[in-house]
């Protein structure tokens, strides 16, 4: 028996995958909002929007899994339409329509305009930035540019995102204006790759034209730098963190291997030596920087040998922040052709080894930190604790200091600055400095 469905004419938006999704998701709210559409993020509606994601096999699974119980959904009562949109579908658009015949609709990672028509609204181009946020008020992601031109062998963004756009300064700039605006006192800048940034629109690099830009506007007090790519990296954006106390000190720089045989397969265009040297001239220029990277094991043709300099290259260089990934076998990129020759049971031996060395260094790290103060941001409250952040630390991915709620008192969204009583692998905790 069907049941009747609830939260009519309400627009429900379900996000998976990265940063760049949640930014893209934001955007649909904030137009579905603007014509006047009741619009909620992953709560009970009566209308479905899945954004997906394609990058790798357990990114899709997940979409697919998120898809195929919303049709359950729809097909029980409970919900009357659903729409997918997003990586997965941009990507495997005809397979999905064939597949899961039962979603209204699917649409491609620029179909906006026809998504929104799809859910009765129209597209308003003269909202150029105005987003329903679904982060925590202190903070947001700003998309400065969209697809990539890199060649990375094992990578499917260009085939889903296309090659590199990037956004004028200007219209950051108002972006950020407004996003400030609203309480906004942390920008974490984002896109497949920042150091390309400017390259498209005004013939050179321009990362360092728009922190330059971006620092001068009221309100916002950390700018923080995601995925930037080590080939070609503008070096003048280091001086200018140096001297520049709004930009943290931090930088995410995907790595993704070490072996030259892998980078060289990889089409990473640097060497071990190369990206060494860089990783020593990121450090010495900005002592006390935190770097973050991403790495990749099992990719094809990776010997135990590889490995081994991987794992060695990671001891020695103690990357403040790291996450390591497995090898996901895509099709249509150029590593597809080669055979994906490492056991699923090695490249997880792999990663969880990389993990284990890593769980050390940040516990060494973080003992460190016992004693010291820091100013942190205080993003919510959880689990009886104010959970903040430290200028080294990245919503999501990275470390968090707590601090109890039944000994304390701190306002979310606000900047505070806490001393460090205890330290495990991945947490501080802490108490207000009075």
């Amino acid at each position: 028996m069907r049941t009747r469905s609830n939260k009519k004419n309400t627009i429900n938006v379900i996000t998976l995958g990265c940063s760049k999704n949640t930014y893209d998701s934001e955007v649909l709210m904030g137009q579905l909002k603007a014509n006047k559409k009741q619009v909620v993020h992953e709560k009970a509606g009566n209308i479905v929007v899945v954004n997906t994601c394609g990058f790798i096999g357990d990114a899709k699974a997940e979409s697919v899994n998120t898809i195929l119980e919303q049709v359950q959904k729809k097909q029980a009562g409970e919900v009357d339409k659903v729409f997918v949109t997003g990586c997965l579908s941009e990507r495997y658009k005809p397979d999905l329509e064939a597949e899961i015949p039962e979603v209204d609709a699917y649409f491609g990672t620029t179909d906006l305009p026809q998504l929104l028509q799809a859910l009765g609204a129209d597209y308003k181009h003269e909202l150029l930035g105005e987003r329903l946020k679904t982060t925590p008020k202190n903070y947001a992601y700003l998309k400065i540019a969209e697809g990539c031109d890199r060649p990375c062998s094992f990578c499917a963004i260009p085939l889903m995102r296309g090659k590199h756009r990037s956004t004028p300064i200007e219209q950051l700039v108002a972006e950020a204006e407004k996003l400030a605006a609203s309480g906004v006192k942390e920008l974490i800048l984002i896109a497949q790759d920042l150091t390309y940034y400017g390259l498209d629109l005004y013939k050179k690099r321009r990362l360092a034209d728009l922190l330059r830009a971006l620092i001068q506007v009221n309100g916002i007090e950390w700018i923080r730098l995601h995925y930037a790519f080590p080939t070609g990296f503008p070096m003048e954006v280091l001086d200018f963190m140096r001297e520049t106390p709004k930009i943290c000190n931090y930088l995410d720089i995907p790595l993704q291997h070490i072996a030259d045989p892998i980078l060289k397969s990889m089409k990473r265009g640097t060497t071990q030596k190369k990206t060494t040297e860089l990783l020593h001239n990121f450090r010495e220029q900005l002592p006390g920087i935190t770097l973050r990277t991403t790495l990749i094991v099992g990719y094809p043709g990776e010997t135990e040998a590889d490995f081994q300099t991987l794992k060695e290259w990671v001891k020695a260089m103690r990357f403040e922040r790291l996450g390591c990934f497995t090898y996901s076998h895509e099709e249509q990129t150029t590593a597809y052709a080669l055979t994906d020759d490492v056991p699923e049971e090695v490249k997880q031996a792999r990663a969880a080894e990389i993990m284990e060395i890593q769980r050390g260094i940040s516990w060494e790290i973080n003992q460190e930190k016992i004693g010291q103060r820091f100013r942190c941001m205080i993003d919510r409250i959880e689990g009886g604790y104010f959970v903040g952040r430290t200028e080294m630390d990245s919503p999501d991915v990275d470390n968090e200091v707590l601090v109890p709620t039944k000994d304390h008192y701190l306002k979310v969204g606000d900047f505070t600055t806490l001393e460090i009583t205890a330290a495990e692998d991945f947490d501080l905790y802490a108490v207000p400095v009075v």
